[in-house]
C-alpha cells in the first residue's frame, strides 16, 4: 500500500456518523478503476504528518 487510511490527509472524522471516511475527492470514474485494481496502493494517498518535511530536513 503507497500508505495507509489512517496517516493520510484525506482521511478525516465525520462526528455526525461517529466514523472515518476518506475525503479524496474522485469521481465515480476514479472510484471504479479504484476498486479494479489488483494491487492496493492508493493514487490518492497523502501523507499527513505535517513533520514530515522539518524530519527530513534535519
Amino acid at each position: 500500500m503507497a500508505g495507509r487510511c489512517d496517516t493520510c490527509t484525506y482521511y478525516e472524522y465525520d462526528e455526525e456518523e461517529d466514523a472515518f471516511f476518506c475525503s479524496a475527492d474522485m469521481d465515480e470514474d476514479d472510484f471504479y478503476h479504484f476498486m479494479l485494481q489488483d494491487r492496493r496502493t492508493c493514487p490518492f494517498y497523502r501523507n499527513g504528518d505535517e513533520y514530515a518535511v522539518v524530519r527530513h530536513q534535519m
